[in-house]
């Protein structure tokens, strides 16, 4: 076994790397930019939003209690009529500003790395070789940045390609979070 502890430089280094990589897919080859769709009328949707005076939080429409209503024929009227979506109110201080946003991401990618050591530190000893060390913290690297995401393709009819993408994304960040851990093993 190896001590987390000891562990240090490969879990921060790994979650910076994988902070780097995570800022340069987003700001540089802008693949992303198809996640989200433009509102028609943006404007007016956003005013018509503004009136209700919606603090932060997760909405769904129509929303249903429980499964009674969820079956009863006015709930079901309310689907066919439409529109039913998910949306996620942000308070608008953080609407134009990154700074929590990147902190926590960090710090994310921080946990995920500690996770990553945690189990390749109960698993391997001291000076296990580079492949196997690459193997077991790339895998649970990718379970926290690629397989998390699908949930909300499966319950939030997320688009596939918005998924795939992510799941890339994860790709990339495992193999880059693998890549440290086997270099800096001990």
């Amino acid at each position: 076994m190896v001590s987390l502890t000891s562990l240090w430089l490969p879990i921060l280094l790994s979650a910076a790397v994988v902070f780097m990589a995570s800022s340069f897919i987003h700001m540089a080859l802008k693949y992303h930019s198809a996640d989200f769709k433009a509102l028609p009328d943006e404007d007016g949707v956003m005013s018509a939003l503004r009136n209700f005076g919606l603090p932060a939080g997760d909405y769904a429409a129509p929303r249903a209690t429980d499964m009674k209503e969820m079956s009863s024929e006015a709930h079901q009227e309310k689907l066919r009529k439409g529109p039913a979506f998910f949306m996620t109110v942000i308070p608008p201080e953080a609407a134009g500003s990154m700074g929590r946003a990147l902190v926590m991401w960090f710090l994310f990618t921080a946990v995920v790395s500690v996770f990553a050591g945690y189990l390749a530190g109960r698993t391997l000893t001291a000076g296990t070789d580079y492949l196997m060390v690459f193997r077991i913290t790339g895998t649970v690297a990718f379970a926290a940045y690629g397989v998390g995401g699908w949930q909300r393709a499966v319950w939030f009819h997320q688009p596939l390609g918005t998924t795939l993408r992510n799941t890339f994304d994860g790709l990339i960040y495992a193999l880059l979070t693998a890549g440290v851990f086997g270099w800096l093993w001990p």
